[in-house]
């Protein structure tokens, strides 16, 4: 059973991903969550290229507090260099994970920072 957490996540973000994708106008904020850090990167899928990203690990990033603090960090983070490059409205990726936590707390930080979704 040790690979039974991550596969079900796998089958969620299938889902998921089955119905959104990330567009010009429109790019993808994905989300991924380690057990130390937090990464958020935003999409063009139409060109496979990313936009902006910003984690928790990155040398220009400096947070204290705890995981849920530095989530809501990188969220601001990765707005602030979005809104600098010109996308104001994104759509959320969750990437299989609940939308709770660190999760959540990032994506109150990316709504701050002033992205739209």
């Amino acid at each position: 059973m040790a690979g039974h957490k991550s596969s079900r996540r796998e089958r969620i973000k299938k889902g998921i991903r089955k119905n959104l994708t990330g567009t010009v106008e429109r790019p993808r904020l994905s989300v991924f969550r380690s057990n130390k850090a937090i990464y958020a990167q935003i999409i063009d899928d139409t060109t496979g290229k990313t936009l902006v990203s910003s984690s928790s690990t990155s040398k220009d990033f400096v947070a204290s507090g705890n995981k849920v603090d530095q989530s809501k960090a990188v969220g601001k983070s990765v707005a602030e260099k979005a809104v600098a490059a010109g996308i104001s409205k994104v759509v959320f990726d969750r990437n299989g994970y609940l939308y709770h936590g660190r999760i959540k707390s990032l994506a109150e930080g990316a709504r701050e920072g002033g992205l739209d979704f």
